[in-house]
């Protein structure tokens, strides 16, 4: 799969640090769930309409990252997610977070696993083909 990686821009914010002014380990994921939540929406993935009215919903079943340089108070990043595979009921995303700099430091690499499940049972089901078409080259 090499369709170019959707990317958010976001700012760190005194709320996202801890006491020396890094960025807390946890709120990577916040800033990933961003992207991907943005990511599928521009995709035309509305997440409301497909818990309200089609009774499913996308559930996280595995995160991964992988610590590379901290970020910092003030700082400036770019948040990428790209399909990287595509099952039957679920799909991995590749999420990686940048510097927003003249160089794009990678600062984490990561990634999800998400399930797409009928909301009422939390059974897996079939992946709608619509989800990705044109959207993995």
């Amino acid at each position: 799969m090499t369709a170019e990686p959707f990317e958010l821009k976001v700012r760190v914010y005194y709320e996202d640090t801890d006491a020396q002014g890094v960025v807390y380990y946890a709120n990577y994921f916040r800033f990933m769930e961003r992207a991907r939540t943005e990511w599928l929406e521009a995709m035309g993935i509305d997440h409301i309409t497909m818990m309200n009215v089609d009774s499913r919903i996308l559930v996280v079943t595995e995160a991964s990252a992988k610590f590379l340089i901290p970020a910092r108070l003030g700082d400036r990043l770019i948040v990428t997610a790209r399909l990287s595979r595509l099952g039957r009921a679920s799909f991995e995303i590749e999420q990686n977070i940048y510097r927003d700099s003249s160089d794009g430091e990678l600062l984490i690499e990561g990634g999800v696993t998400a399930a797409y499940l009928e909301s009422g049972t939390m059974k897996p089901k079939r992946i709608p083909k619509t989800f990705f078409e044109d959207k993995l080259s």
